[in-house]
């Protein structure tokens, strides 16, 4: 028999549901059965490691393609804005830049040329801990300078 269920008034009289009784032996014994626990291995991303991520050619390279990747934003150099952008990136095992995002921004266009210059760089050597090439948070300042 199908049952359904239906929402009656507090007031209304409904007609009581009669459960079986079960009788339960007690010599019955109950069989657990185990199951392994799947390994959940969520990577993890560290933000210091023995052995941080570093640019092809080391931070003398980083600061030229820097220099000559950006190109600065005509509204920020309309408006006189100039600072630094405080860019996050996760630099992953095969030393790909992912996830990169703004901390801290000066608007203008700049947030988003220096997301942009931050995306098209080249893979890094990645971090490493106890040998392991693992991801690692990466913060980098980009100044954006007048001349």
């Amino acid at each position: 028999p199908t049952t359904v269920l239906e929402i009656v008034e507090d007031d209304e009289d409904i007609e009581e549901v009669e459960i079986e009784d079960t009788e339960v032996e007690e010599d019955f014994e109950v069989e657990i059965i185990e199951e392994p626990e799947e390994e959940v291995v969520e990577e993890q991303i560290f933000t210091i490691v023995e052995e941080m991520p570093s640019f092809p050619g080391g931070e003398e390279e980083l600061f030229k393609y820097l220099g000559k990747s950006i190109k600065y934003p005509q509204m920020a150099a309309d408006a006189g804005i100039s600072g630094v952008v405080y860019v996050t990136f996760v630099v992953d095992k095969d030393g790909k830049v992912k996830d990169a995002k703004v901390l801290r921004g000066i608007g203008g266009g700049c947030d988003e040329e220096a997301i942009r210059v931050v995306k098209a760089m080249p893979p890094w050597k990645p971090g490493k801990q106890r040998g392991k090439a693992v991801k690692v948070q990466y913060n980098l300042p980009i100044r954006f300078t007048l001349k």
